[in-house]
């Protein structure tokens, strides 16, 4: 099943890619570290488990665990990563460069994602960690204006599907809400632990009128599409590929939706789709077959995310970069999953639309003209005169 296109116009370069003003609502702030990083925090923390020491073999291991094909040494990395977010000065470091990577990679805005529960070991509280996490994302944003870049990042509180803890986190998210954390999820193995089993959580979050995503779709499939949305009141889907289950793609061409596909584009349910990290899971043999070609064709609310930037040795600009090379897409195509992005935010209406007036489109207005200028003097061979 594959969508691809041919390139129409405005195909843009990896320069124009990465300088896009980009959104990003589903990245993992344990996937996502600098492996020089890891190194460090395990020196001086003393963390002595790590594979290897040397920074660049570090990320060529991580990248292979995930590539593996073993869910334990896929696991296994997550242990690492964690391991040496342990203390409030590493959580600080490790969000402060999650947002300056991201801002440099050209992302505006992003929701960042974390399960407190996990960096307990060293003694810190769940407000610990949140508090530290939360001056890491406004030390990164104010060092990525610095230099030039803008990004705005928002948390969101993680509890794990196979613990028992999801009330406690969901309020912890309501209790830091307007503080630096925008919204809650889910997340672990689907398989044997439905988000049913947290419904207590999502109750008191939708009494509480706040915002949540649950990691659905990704593996488990349309039973956990449909739990997630008509059982607790997703308002996005982690991940959410696996709709691509309800969709029949006909001899003739025609395409027919399930009533639960039907259901998910009718009500513009958000799908935070991360490709590279879906190759890795076996949701999709290759980029040019990932369901994402059919799911924009068909104008459900697609978006594009990283998931692991570490085990999926990735970056927004490079998930564009793989989708642009896969299905031709243009500027304009890259415009319209920001949008949706950042309409799918869990900020205000007015912020959010605020970011797709003056920032997004703006940015890629600029892209746009910087094109046609370009294609004006391949045509002509001349530079255009002013006046």
């Amino acid at each position: 099943m594959t969508s691809q296109t041919a390139p129409t116009g405005n195909v843009p370069t990896p320069d124009q890619i990465r300088r896009a003003p980009k959104v990003l609502l589903h990245d993992h702030l344990d996937g996502g570290l600098r492996p020089g990083t890891v190194v460090e925090l395990a020196r001086e923390s003393g963390y002595s488990q790590l594979p290897e020491t040397d920074p660049d073999k570090l990320g060529i291991w991580f990248r292979e665990a995930a590539d593996s094909g073993s869910l334990e040494r896929y696991l296994e990395t997550f242990s690492h990563t964690v391991g040496v977010m342990q203390t409030r000065d590493a959580l600080i470091r490790v969000a402060r460069e999650c947002a300056e990577d991201l801002a440099e990679d050209g992302v505006v805005y992003a929701e960042v994602r974390y399960a407190p529960e996990q960096h307990l070991e060293a003694g810190l509280s769940l407000e610990e960690v949140v508090e530290a996490v939360n001056e890491g994302f406004r030390q990164g944003e104010r060092l990525a204006r610095e230099n030039g870049h803008r990004i705005r990042v928002g948390a969101l509180l993680t509890a794990m599907r196979h613990a028992a803890r999801a009330l406690e986190i969901a309020e912890l998210a309501n209790r830091y809400r307007d503080l630096g954390v925008v919204g809650f999820d889910i997340a672990g193995a689907e398989a044997g632990y439905p988000p049913t089993r947290h419904l207590d959580a999502f109750e008191y979050l939708k009494r509480e009128n706040n915002h949540f995503t649950i990691h659905a779709g990704e593996a488990f499939g349309l039973p956990s599409i449909w739990q997630a949305l008509q059982w607790c009141g997703a308002d996005r889907l982690g991940h959410g590929v696996r709709i691509i289950d309800d969709i029949q793609v006909q001899e003739d061409g025609s395409v027919k939706l399930g009533r639960l596909a039907s259901y998910v584009r009718d009500k513009r349910i958000p799908l935070e789709l991360c490709p590279s990290s879906n190759l890795q899971t076996g949701a999709a043999a290759s980029y040019a077959e990932h369901p994402i070609g059919l799911l924009r064709r068909l104008h459900f609310r697609a978006t594009v995310n990283t998931d692991n930037r570490l085990m999926s040795h990735t970056s927004m600009s490079r998930e564009f970069e793989h989708l642009v090379e896969a299905f031709g897409y243009t500027l304009d195509d890259l415009q319209w999953f920001s949008v949706n992005a950042m309409k799918s935010a869990f900020i205000p209406f007015d912020e959010r639309l605020a970011m797709i007036n003056d920032v997004v489109k703006p940015g890629y207005a600029e892209l746009k003209s910087e094109w046609l200028f370009r294609q004006a003097v391949s045509t002509s061979g001349s530079v255009p005169q002013e006046g």
